[in-house]
């Protein structure tokens, strides 16, 4: 008989978790959690607690409800308003109902036309809950004004919402009077349904994205109509993006699941591999006269709930799979419809003809490319054909004006780039970009704007090759891809005259005014292109179009391609001034994949600027979130950030391991675009290291692309390659060549590198005057740039020359006037700034995203350059540095 010794298990530890702080949530977390909470401590210790772990993370969205984010601080106030009189409540509701969540200025206005007696209002100002003014009520604080609105009854509420409706009937009032009607419905209606979307209509086109968000979120509440309901949320998720409220887009994006929502967010804030098959799938499976464009939520009235469901729309699962399966098959659950014309003929859905890799006529080609027999090519062009005449019977390619697609020797066409670099404007300047009678159709434009969302993907993750899948869908639609689509696609295949051209024709539609969406493509295409000029210009416009537009999200993006002009002309200070503001406004409109590229970006500001800490920590920060999200762009620029800080440091072996691991990056880990641009810096570290055979390949095709765009930086630079990889006295031409093309381009950064390194050769020659004139050339450059580390190069060679250093800090040294701020980093001046105006570190570390241990460094830093001991030494400094900043 066996016996059994019962065990006793342990006692469960019922010890709740330590409360989890504020400063333990990742930054881009930390920001918007106080941004939710209006900035309230308080708020944020409540909210905190009630975070699960995904949320914490970063990888669920925020609750957006009052009650959800602070309910022990709501409970608190709103017991303080229960103890006022009745009278007092019913004003302060009144108030808060005028303010919350849409502010329309017409308390007074209500008060006389009811002829309310405003005395009671008293009582709130004795127990300093608000305060009366000659503008209305104001509120102790954002809390306050939320307590005082939900602590009043549904009936009260909806009768201030109809009393407030009642007297909005001045110029431009009509949104807060449809939002007021609509507050104060009692339940479902169309008619009010038809009068809010109007409403968000007139808001939209103001650019008060925020109000039209709510108005389209309140005409879902109210619509009848299930499938117009999904169509209202889902347009409310575009508006609450774009507005830069990302946790409510999630939020209704969930509501309403779209491909066209999903690939956004998941491009912006989510694993940035999955955006592109969720953008190119909405692009099949949209439905006709749909044009809601996610980019800067612009749209035309919707077709009829009337109309009945879409039958003949395909399932949303085109990419990747597709290109598995055999030309031609039926995707799983596809239905194959028959045509109208011909009874009893196969006409395939756009999933289907997604498939078929169909080769139409591009610029410089022919429509049946290598290894393509005249049958194949026909019957691609034939299935392309029948797909536009079952699917888009009212779309043609020439309506479309955006990317004209024309032959080399059309009549009309714009003039070639080897005629001239700055692309010619496809338009008037102010005008839209499309100006033609002939308007493109509604789902064709709509489908423009899903692939130039899915080109961002590709550019995202650095997976550039499915641009050609992309391309194919669109051919396949009768849809004229976007020019930096067509341009990446033929890069990629190697056709780099017809990506010059596609390109400049996207880079050409700069205009000031414009599309924020194709300003930004027009950047994009002009850094591919070379032209950083121009490349500034679009980008600068994109932001001030998208503010405009009240369109956040497009801003921040517009700035994060901004950043490489900056790098490019030699603006570290000002690139990164504007990288820091964008960066904190990417962490607060939830963008965390568009801070991570910014991360990348300042990275590569500190690379220039010598700030070697900063670096490895902006790059390590970047790379660490950017793996985890299949970001290859901001991955494979840290890296670059960190071979250009080896490189400046003389620390050739390093410099080449990192360029070399970065050429062999895949998609997600690496970016073809980004291996490119570091081409001459990889030829310096691999001509320091005397591994040259890999060098020489690469140079060849960089030389390639830069001879066809014809840009005078671009060809510099491979001069300058010419010049590192020729023996001896050889390379004296090549850096001659160099010199004068820099002359006639933007790079002045580079160009003082090429001068240092042209100096440094001729020193090797024994040329020493000419040497001793470029290395003073060079170090006045590199001082003016704040960059110590390449000063320091240049000034090393001066002593190998037996030269004096007559250099601005040689100056300083001896006396000369010198200003603390010329002595600081940008970033170092920044800090310095922020602790002479009394900010604490860990306040510093929460505005610029960095930690308290970074920050401590850095002043450190500060105060051993400056030759202080104490925040009032610096404090001091600055204020004789710049005196009317104190005053201010």
């Amino acid at each position: 008989m066996c016996v059994v010794t019962p065990v006793n298990p342990p006692p469960l530890d019922r010890t709740p978790p330590p409360p989890r702080p504020l400063s333990s949530l990742p930054a881009g977390v930390r920001v918007r959690v106080l941004r939710a909470v209006h900035g309230d401590p308080r708020a944020a210790a409540d909210l905190v607690p009630l975070l699960t772990e995904r949320q914490a993370a970063g990888h669920d969205a925020l609750p957006t409800e009052p009650a959800e984010l602070a309910p022990a601080l709501l409970r608190t106030h709103r017991a303080e308003i229960q103890a006022l009189p009745d009278d007092t409540r019913l004003l302060l509701l009144l108030a808060a109902a005028d303010q919350y969540p849409v502010p329309t200025h017409a308390f007074l206005r209500a008060v006389t036309a009811v002829r309310l007696d405003t005395r009671p209002l008293e009582a709130a100002e004795a127990a300093g809950i608000a305060q009366a003014t000659t503008g209305g009520v104001v509120f102790r604080d954002a809390w306050t004004t939320v307590a005082a609105y939900e602590t009043g009854s549904p009936a009260d509420r909806r009768e201030v919402h109809r009393l407030l409706a009642r007297v909005l009937r001045g110029d431009g009032e009509t949104p807060g009077r449809s939002w007021h009607r609509g507050a104060g419905a009692l339940g479902p209606s169309a008619r009010l349904t038809a009068e809010l979307r109007s409403a968000a209509e007139q808001a939209r086109d103001a650019g008060r994205l925020q109000l039209a968000r709510a108005l389209t979120e309140r005409a879902a509440a109210l619509c009848p109509d299930p499938r117009e309901q999904s169509r209202l949320l889902a347009r409310a998720a575009v508006h609450a993006w774009q507005s830069g409220d990302s946790d409510r887009a999630r939020r209704l994006a969930a509501a309403a699941p779209e491909d066209a929502l999903t690939g956004v967010l998941a491009l912006r804030t989510g694993n940035a591999s999955e955006a592109f098959d969720a953008l190119l799938a909405a692009v099949v499976a949209q439905p006709p006269g749909d044009p809601e464009h996610i980019a800067d939520g612009r749209h035309v009235s919707p077709p009829s709930p009337a109309s009945g469901p879409d039958e003949s729309r395909p399932a949303a699962h085109v990419p990747r799979a597709t290109r598995e399966r055999a030309p031609g098959r039926a995707a799983p659950g596809a239905s194959r419809r028959r045509s109208a014309s011909t009874p009893g003929t196969d006409v395939p859905t756009p999933a289907q003809a997604a498939q078929v890799p169909v080769r139409l006529p591009v610029v410089g080609s022919s429509a049946s490319g290598p290894g393509v027999s005249r049958a194949e090519s026909a019957q691609a062009v034939s299935l392309a054909g029948s797909v536009r005449a079952a699917e888009l019977p009212h779309a043609h390619a020439s309506a479309l004006t955006d990317h004209p697609r024309v032959s080399p020797d059309a009549p009309g066409r714009s003039a070639s780039p080897r005629d001239t670099r700055r692309p010619a404007s496809a338009h008037a300047p102010g005008l839209p970009a499309s100006t033609d009678a002939t308007r493109p159709s509604t789902s064709s434009s709509r489908a423009t704007h899903l692939l130039t969302r899915a080109t961002e993907a590709a550019i995202y993750t650095g997976d550039l090759r499915r641009c050609r899948e992309a391309e194919q869908v669109a051919e396949a639609l009768g849809v004229v891809p976007p020019g930096t689509l067509g341009g990446l696609a033929a890069a990629v295949e190697g056709r780099y005259e017809d990506a010059r051209d596609l390109l400049m024709a996207a880079a050409g539609r700069c205009g000031p005014g414009g599309d924020p969406t194709l300003l930004l493509h027009a950047g994009i295409a002009a850094l591919l292109l070379g032209d950083h000029t121009l490349a500034a210009t679009a980008t600068l416009r994109a932001a001030a179009s998208a503010r405009a537009r009240g369109a956040t999200a497009t801003a921040v993006q517009a700035t994060e391609f901004r950043a490489y002009a900056d790098f490019w002309t030699g603006r570290p200070r000002a690139g990164e001034a504007a990288a820091t503001e964008a960066l904190a406004q990417a962490y607060a409109t939830g963008q965390d994949n568009g801070a991570c590229h910014l991360q990348a970006a300042l990275a590569m500001f500190a690379a220039v600027t010598g700030d070697a800490d900063l670096c490895r920590e902006r790059a390590a920060a970047a790379r660490s979130y950017a793996l985890g999200r299949g970001l290859g762009l901001p991955a494979a620029l840290a890296q670059w950030a960190l071979a250009f800080l080896d490189l400046g440091s003389g620390r050739f072996p390093a410099a080449a391991a990192r360029l070399r691991a970065l050429a062999g990056f895949g998609p997600g880990h690496g970016h073809r675009a980004i291996r490119h641009l570091a081409t001459p810096h990889y030829v310096e570290a691999a001509v320091r290291t005397g591994d040259t055979r890999v060098a020489r390949a690469a140079h060849g095709d960089y030389h390639r692309w830069a001879s066809v765009v014809d840009s005078p930086d671009d060809l510099a630079l491979s001069a300058r390659c010419r010049a590192l990889l020729a023996p001896g006295a050889e390379a004296v031409e090549h850096y001659r060549t160099a010199l004068d093309l820099h002359a006639r381009g933007t790079r002045d950064f580079e160009r003082a590198r090429t001068e240092l390194l042209f100096g440094a050769a001729l020193r090797r020659l024994r040329h020493r005057t000419e040497a001793r004139d470029r290395l003073h050339s060079a170090l006045a450059a590199f001082e003016h740039f704040g960059a110590p580390h390449c000063a320091d190069r240049a000034r090393a060679e001066l002593r190998a020359l037996g030269a004096p250093d007559t250099s601005a800090s040689d100056t300083s040294a001896r006396g000369a006037p010198d200003r603390p701020g010329t002595r600081l980093t940008a970033q170092q001046l920044l800090i310095a700034r922020m602790a002479a105006e009394g900010a604490t570190n860990r306040e510093i570390a929460g505005r610029l995203a960095l930690s308290p241990r970074t920050i401590d460094h850095h002043l450190r830093g500060v105060f051993t350059r400056l030759g202080i001991r104490s925040r009032i030494e610096l404090v001091r400094l600055l204020a004789e540095e710049d005196p009317g900043r104190e005053q201010a």
